[in-house]
């Protein structure tokens, strides 16, 4: 892992920070994963969406929770770290989720446009859209029957 000024304690203290989302997601539990993030955080889903702050990412990884990431695992690793002031850093973390089984639900990170239009926005082909007021789909989270 690349580090720059910054103590190994400040860098230990982000890693918890991924082992904690991670332990969010394994419990399936939104208000966990979302815990260590502010109130007005800017986020970026894999799928591009943006939720609103803390609030937002506690409410769409519950739906993910209770839908089609149902029972996964995240792997998050922090790669590489760069303070850029007391208090401040950039963080480069990658993740892999997984079924129970060890083997992906599907290729989450993939993203596209549906169809023509360039003001369309990215839609990820990879994840199920799914409808939160419709009921659940089939139990297997990628999708199959």
């Amino acid at each position: 892992m690349h580090e720059t000024d910054g103590t190994r304690e400040d860098t230990g203290q982000i890693r918890a920070l991924w082992a904690e989302m991670a332990r969010g997601w394994a419990a399936g539990d939104g208000a966990l994963f979302a815990a260590n993030f502010t109130p007005d955080c800017d986020f970026t889903t894999v799928s591009g969406d943006k939720p609103a702050g803390r609030d937002g990412i506690e409410a769409g990884h519950a739906a993910l929770f209770d839908g089609p990431y149902a029972g996964t695992v995240l792997d998050a690793r922090v790669v590489a770290v760069r303070f850029l002031g007391p208090g401040l850093a950039t963080v480069e973390a990658e993740s892999t989720v997984s079924a129970p089984d060890g083997k992906p639900p599907h290729h989450h990170a993939r993203t596209g446009r549906r169809g023509t239009d360039p003001g369309a926005p990215l839609a990820d082909p990879g994840v199920p859209q799914h409808d939160p007021r419709a009921p659940h789909g089939p139990a297997d989270p990628r999708g199959g029957e």
